[in-house]
């Protein structure tokens, strides 16, 4: 496939991320929303951090229970950030304000996959008007921007009717088909020493799956929350942009989402998430995974 040339071009698709500036110019307007869906992983279970957004958030921000709110209720298999039923995530969507016409902007104040799994689930079920903050929280803070406290402002309810996409999630058998298949890039978001399998894995097994490389959703970013300039990110994304199609997958299904929006930005037509990821895989002996 054809890679964007130029940076202008670059330039030209980055509405899937919106610059601190420009949110800060656009805070007054009506149909924006901004969210946010950060949440810590502990050893011991998932702590939303809405107690943190009270703290201090984007004025105007909501705060999103991503695993709460935006996931499957039931938490099938013991599964956790698993896309929900149309409906419920509609409903939920629609107490946010978020109506057709909405602009959402998502950020975070840890790490920004957090932002693009928001980004992505809207995606998934037909709202395309979304972007992710680049730099997040903390390049708001360090820029001195305006802060606010408490919970978020209450809205008016939107009129939300949710239209998934399949074509934008992978299942088990869609990653299990694509092992071996030339057409077929799998990706691994996760860390090195977890995709080698140094280190011992919440999931199950350790590894990761059988023919999939490794692209760090933490490499994608710079030391300042950014993502990376336009050259790097094709060099670092080389391999996913010259396949066919793209798998992405991590732990949950949520730090895959940042190469899945980036590769989405570079132009790449066919980038599905394994929303189930090792979480699902990593417990099925049946399923072959690799080590190194």
């Amino acid at each position: 496939m054809a890679l964007l040339a130029s940076e202008a071009i670059w330039a030209s698709v980055m509405s899937f991320t919106i610059e601190t500036a420009t949110l800060a110019g656009r805070l007054k307007e009506p149909d924006l929303l901004i969210l946010d869906g950060t949440t810590n992983v502990l050893p011991h279970g998932l702590q939303p951090c809405r107690a943190e957004f009270e703290r201090g958030h984007i004025p105007g921000a909501q705060f999103v229970d991503i695993d709460g709110d935006w996931s499957d209720p039931d938490h099938a298999g013991g599964l956790h950030f698993m896309l929900p039923p149309s409906e419920h995530f509609a409903a939920a969507v629609r107490r946010l304000g978020i109506a057709p016409d909405t602009f959402v902007v998502c950020y975070a104040t840890g790490n920004h996959w957090w932002a693009s799994r928001l980004w992505w689930t809207l995606r998934v079920f037909g709202h395309n008007n979304v972007a992710v903050l680049d730099g997040g929280f903390q390049r708001w803070t360090a820029e001195g921007r305006p802060v606010e406290t408490g919970p978020g402002r209450s809205r008016t309810e939107g009129q939300f009717e949710a239209r998934f996409r399949p074509e934008l999630v992978a299942s088990r058998q869609d990653v299990l088909a694509a092992i071996g298949d030339g057409g077929v890039c799998t990706v691994n978001a996760l860390r090195p020493e977890q995709h080698r399998g140094d280190v011992a894995s919440a999931s199950g097994r350790s590894g990761h799956i059988a023919g999939s490389i490794n692209i760090p959703a933490l490499r994608l970013v710079d030391e300042d929350n950014r993502f990376r300039p336009a050259a790097e990110l094709r060099r670092l994304l080389a391999e996913p942009l010259s396949k066919p199609r793209v798998i992405t997958y991590c732990g949950g299904g949520v730090a895959a989402s940042s190469p899945t929006l980036l590769l989405t930005m570079l132009g790449h037509p066919d980038v599905r998430l394994y929303d189930a990821s090792l979480a699902e895989w990593a417990c099925d002996e049946s399923l072959p995974m690799a080590l190194g």
